[in-house]
Parts: C-alpha cells; structure tokens; sequence
C-alpha cells in the first residue's frame, strides 16, 4: 500500500512483476492505477521451473492465468527469475536459459531483465543504500531498467527519495511495455 500511495502521489507508472507468492490482492489496485502487470513466477522455486521447458511454461502459464483471472488482464510482458543470465538453472537443466529466451519470444512473450541493480536483495538492507545504488546506477543512461523488490520495506521506503531525485534531474518514468526498449542481459546457460 505504501508504495502505490507513493507512486500516485507523484503520477509515476512502474511495472509490477507478479508471484504467486506475495500479495495478489494488490493486483486491482496496481492494474487500475495504470501501472503495469507482468509475469514473474507462480512457484519461484528454481529447481521446479528450470527443470525443463514443460515445466517452466506450466509455471508461467500459471501465473499468466492468475493475473488474468483477478485482473482481466492477459499480460505478455515478463521476467524470468534470476534473470535470462542466471546461471542456477544451468544445475538443474544445462542449456534451458538459451532454449527458453527464444521460446518465449516464440510464443508471444516479450522478457526483460534490468540494467541498474537496487541490490535490495543482495548485500543492501537500508533505503539509503537502495536510493545510492539506483542514482548511480542510472546516471549517464538513456533508459533505465530498474531492479527493486516491494516484498523489501527498506526498498520501498527508499522509492520516494529516488522518484524525487530523478524529477529534479529530468528523468521521465515509465511502465514497461511491449514495445519498450529492449533490456535483455546475455544468456550464461
């Protein structure tokens, strides 16, 4: 609730990649203030997904269909988990991440990863080391693809200084969309 408090006060649009895991009541809310839905993960849970192409399109389907059925939204947009460029999937399926980044393409998905990571889920816990990771990270690029976490307070605590920094710096934000510029990291497996 506090960040989409905080992003209504300033009109800003994210994009929101959904799991089953957390918070589907959200899902109205997000969509109806116009931000963007994507699709993330129903399981999260590597060794199930990335055990083959069958079972990581199940799990995709899944949550699709989740977002669909609280939504009416039929989101096409995406995010694998650990990225295209993780290399976990490579002990449970060596290869899947190159079969699956045009797979999905194939079958009507668009994926992105991210180009500035917050690094709220690695070794940054404080909204002041969330709001220094982002400036950095975005300076001296022409489009920036946010990595951040809502399920994160710390990270969510630190959203408003980072939109009020970038307004008074001239950046524009803007949900994800299929035919946003392309932000895709280079397949490891």
């Amino acid at each position: 609730e506090k960040l989409l408090d905080t992003l209504k006060a300033y009109n800003v649009k994210a994009t929101f990649f959904v799991c089953q895991t957390y918070r589907l009541e959200y899902l109205d809310d997000i969509a109806n203030a116009g931000h963007s839905l994507a699709l993330h993960s129903k399981t999260h849970e590597y060794d199930k997904i990335y055990a083959s192409e069958e079972a990581f399109f199940e799990d995709l389907y899944a949550i699709q269909e989740l977002v669909y059925q609280h939504t009416g939204i039929k989101s096409y947009l995406m995010r694998f988990p650990g990225g295209s460029s993780n290399r976990v999937s490579k002990k449970y399926n060596v290869g899947i991440m190159t079969r699956l980044t045009q797979a999905v393409k194939d079958q009507g998905f668009r994926y992105f990863d991210w180009n500035v990571d917050s690094d709220d889920a690695g070794n940054t816990t404080t909204a002041e080391g969330v709001v220094q990771n982002v400036i950095k990270g975005i300076q001296n690029r022409d489009v920036s693809v946010v990595l951040q976490h809502d399920i994160k307070s710390y990270s969510v605590d630190a959203v408003e200084e980072i939109i009020i920094w970038g307004l008074q710096n001239g950046y524009t934000f803007m949900p994800l969309e299929q035919n946003s510029p392309k932000c895709e990291h280079g397949v490891r497996n």
